[in-house]
């Protein structure tokens, strides 16, 4: 399958949940454990650098099985917990139930006003719509219970693949996912995992919704069609 292809990421170009890891867990403690006195900026800095994506320099294809991706990250957040001053045994608990609370679209995900516009008029000029996410394995499921089934042909997580952004071959695979194009753009909001990776795999890349490094830029996803469709 040729045409033309636009490689989106997910979290923080096309949605957005405000605090991400840190604040679904800290929403789980504000319920299940009220007055347990942890703060935010002390799960943030005990989640830092624990997720496979920051290491993307090696793959983690032993993680491809969902429930295999979720083992290491139910043991980092149980241990932050723990460190925090949790029982350990309510650590785990917590921690296994921050799966369902982070992959519920009905809770604390939302969409930017411009994703669903920007990605109708790709698909009005005639270009296919893929994302390219450093992502949990449920990420099809949350992506399609935030409306974006009808907007995007493919939808690749790193959980699934083994590869994280800005690694080479996680472009390579979502390429042929998409069909191998003759044309493909990738749009995300890291200059990094985003427009250094796919310019490092000779894709053209632009930067949106943040300041950074990088050869195109847009302040928005209807900035960033313009400099594809121009």
């Amino acid at each position: 399958m040729a045409g033309r292809v636009v490689l989106i990421d997910f979290d923080g170009t096309l949605a957005m949940r405000p605090g991400l890891w840190g604040a679904c867990v800290l929403e789980l403690l504000d319920e299940l454990e009220p007055g347990h006195g942890i703060e935010l900026e002390r799960l943030r800095a005990g989640l830092r650098g624990g997720f496979p994506w920051h290491r993307a320099d090696e793959p983690h294809l032993e993680l491809r099985d969902p429930d295999a991706w979720w083992a290491p990250v139910h043991e980092l957040i149980a241990r932050v917990l723990v460190e925090a001053g949790l029982e350990a045994e309510r650590a785990t608990e917590l921690a296994r139930a921050t799966r369902q609370r982070f992959c519920d679209p009905t809770r604390g995900w939302v969409l930017f006003e411009d994703s669903l516009p920007a990605l109708a008029r790709l698909r009005e000029a005639g270009w296919r719509c893929a994302v390219l996410s450093n992502h949990v394995p449920e990420l099809p499921a949350l992506a399609a219970g935030l409306g974006l089934s009808d907007h995007v042909d493919v939808i690749v997580t790193s959980a699934t693949i083994g590869y994280e952004k800005p690694h080479p071959e996680a472009f390579r695979i979502a390429l042929r996912t998409a069909g191998d194009p003759d044309e493909a753009w990738m749009v995300g909001d890291n200059p990094i995992a985003d427009v250094a990776g796919a310019e490092a795999v000779g894709l053209p890349a632009v930067l949106v919704r943040r300041a950074g490094e990088a050869r195109l830029r847009a302040e928005d996803l209807h900035g960033a069609v313009d400099l594809i469709l121009g």
